[in-house]
C-alpha cells in the first residue's frame, strides 16, 4: 500500500561546493544541528579537506575542521557522525603525509574526532603502528565507516591492514581482506611514534570478526567482513532470556557448497569485560597475520538465504533500537531489491517492503523502530514495519538523489542529499522533509 505524504522539500544548504551527508548519525542529539563534509561526490573523499556543522535554527554554517596540505591525493576528510552526547564529531581522514607517491587509500586512513568546544583541533581516535613488534591496541592500517554505539562510549569501524596489503603485493600468501573492529576508551601509546605514519590514539582498538584467506566451500568461514552495525541501542535479548549488551552485526562473504561467493549476515557477541580481556590477552599481529580477535567474542552466522544479501546498492546493516531486528537488502523472487529483517538470534527472514521498483540507497530505521526510510526510483519513501504501509515523501525530479535518508533523533524529519543545478555547476545539497507519523 503506497500513499503520498503531504510534505514539502526544504533545501537546507546552498553555495558553490558539495555538502555530503554520512549514511547515519548526522544529527546532534537535540536535532538542532547536522554535520556533513564538503564532497560533491561520495567517491572523492581523498580530495575533500573540510567538515561543517549547520545550525538548523539559524541556518548558519560553521567550518569545524580543515586538513593541512590538502591535495587531490589526500589527506582527505569525510563521512562525519555526531556522538550521542553531542560533544564530538567523528569522521575519517587520510594519513597526514598523503601525496602523489603515498596517496590516500583503504590502508592509509584513520578516525579523527573534533570536540565542538575545540573546533579545528583533531583528536586521533585509533592508534597506528606499522613497525614490528607492533603495539597491542593500535592498528596497522586504515579504519573507516565509524559508528557510535548507543551509549556513545564505543565505536565500530571497518578495517584494511597496511602490513598485509604490502605483503600481498609482494606475492606472499596472507589474509589481506577487509574486516570489522571496535574501539573502546583507553589511551594507546606507540613507541617512537612520529605522529604521522605512526601515532598514539585515544581509544583501544581490536578486531571482532574472524576472517580467512580461503573459506572452505559450504562452511561459515568468512572471507571478508564489512558494512556492520551495532545491534540495538543497548544490545538485544537472547533466546535464553539473557541480555547481550554489546554486539555487532556484519555482512560476510562466504563460499557456498557450489563454490560461489555469497554474502550472509553474521553476529559478533562482545563480552562486557572486553577491555579487561584485551589487556590480559594482547594481540598486535605479526608481519604475516592480522591481530587476533580477543577471546570471549563469539561469532556466528544468522542468515541462510537463497540469494544472499544484495551488494547493489551498497548498504550498511541497521538494527531497530530495541535490538530485536536487523535490516538488510536482498532481492525478492522477481529480482526487486527489498528490505528484509532477521532476529539477531537467527531464524526466519521477514520481508518488510513490497515495492515495484528496487530500493536504491542505504536505509535507516526511525528512532522508535516503527518506520524505515530509503530511496527508490529517484524518490524518498518511508515504510511502516508492522504492515508495509508506504508513504512517498518526495516526487521524482530531474535533480538526482544521492546517499542515504537519515532520521532526526525526534523522528519528525528526514534529511538526504540531492544534486542541484546552479549555473554551469551541479552541486550536492542537503534537503529535509518534515513528517508527522501516526503509527498504527
Amino acid at each position: 500500500m503506497r500513499d503520498t505524504h503531504d510534505s514539502k522539500e526544504i533545501q537546507l544548504t546552498t553555495g558553490r561546493s558539495g555538502h555530503c551527508l554520512n549514511s547515519t548519525q548526522c544529527f546532534s542529539p537535540d536535532g538542532k544541528m547536522i554535520v556533513y563534509d564538503g564532497r560533491n561526490d561520495d567517491s572523492l573523499l581523498a580530495a575533500n579537506g573540510e567538515v561543517y556543522l549547520l545550525d538548523l535554527t539559524t541556518g548558519q554554517e560553521k567550518l569545524i575542521y580543515r586538513t593541512e596540505h590538502q591535495s587531490a591525493f589526500g589527506p582527505g576528510a569525510g563521512a562525519a557522525t555526531f556522538s550521542p552526547d553531542g560533544t564530538m564529531v567523528l569522521f575519517l581522514g587520510g594519513i597526514q603525509n598523503c601525496n602523489k607517491e603515498r596517496p590516500y587509500s583503504f590502508t592509509r586512513r584513520t578516525g579523527i574526532g573534533v570536540e565542538l568546544k575545540r573546533p579545528m583541533i583533531p583528536v586521533w581516535m585509533d592508534a597506528r603502528d606499522i613497525t614490528p613488534p607492533f603495539t597491542p591496541g593500535a592498528l596497522r592500517g586504515g579504519t573507516h565507516a565509524h559508528t557510535w554505539s548507543g551509549d556513545g562510549k564505543w565505536i565500530s569501524f571497518t578495517y584494511n591492514d597496511h602490513i598485509l596489503a604490502e605483503a600481498s603485493a609482494r606475492g606472499e600468501q596472507v589474509t589481506d581482506t577487509r574486516t570489522v573492529g571496535i574501539m573502546f576508551p583507553g589511551k594507546v601509546k606507540v613507541k617512537n611514534a612520529d605522529g604521522v605514519e605512526e601515532k598514539d590514539g585515544r581509544m583501544h582498538a581490536v578486531l571482532v570478526s574472524r576472517v580467512v584467506q580461503c573459506p572452505k566451500p559450504g562452511s561459515d568461514e568468512v572471507a571478508k567482513a564489512f558494512d556492520e552495525c551495532w545491534i540495538g541501542l543497548n544490545g538485544y535479548k537472547k533466546t535464553d532470556g539473557d541480555w547481550q549488551k554489546r554486539a555487532i552485526a556484519f555482512q560476510g562473504h562466504l563460499v557456498d557448497k557450489d563454490g560461489k561467493l555469497k554474502t550472509e549476515i553474521f553476529v559478533a557477541d562482545i563480552p562486557e569485560n572486553l577491555p579487561e580481556l584485551a589487556v590480559r590477552f594482547p594481540s598486535a599481529g605479526t608481519p604475516s597475520t592480522l591481530p587476533e580477535v580477543p577471546p570471549g567474542i563469539v561469532q556466528r552466522r544468522i542468515s541462510f538465504s537463497e540469494k544472499g544479501v544484495s551488494s547493489i546498492p551498497r548498504h550498511w546493516l541497521r538494527s531497530v533500537p530495541d535490538g530485536s531486528l536487523i535490516g538488510f537488502l536482498a532481492e525478492d523472487e522477481q529480482g526487486i531489491v527489498q528490505l528484509w529483517g532477521i532476529s539477531p538470534n537467527g531464524g526466519r527472514l521477514r520481508q518488510l517492503t513490497f515495492l515495484s521498483t528496487s530500493i536504491s540507497s542505504p536505509f535507516n530505521f526511525s528512532p522508535d523502530g516503527k518506520w524505515v526510510a530509503y530511496m527508490s526510483d529517484e524518490r524518498v519513501f518511508i515504510t511502516q514495519l508492522s504492515d508495509a504501509k508506504t508513504l512517498e515523501l518526495t516526487k521524482k525530479r530531474k535533480e538526482k538523489l544521492a546517499g542515504a535518508v537519515v532520521w532526526s533523533p525526534q523522528g519528525d524529519a528526514v534529511i538526504y542529499n540531492r544534486y542541484t543545478s546552479e549555473g554551469d555547476d551541479v552541486l550536492l545539497q542537503v534537503f529535509m522533509v518534515k513528517i508527522e507519523l501516526k503509527n498504527e
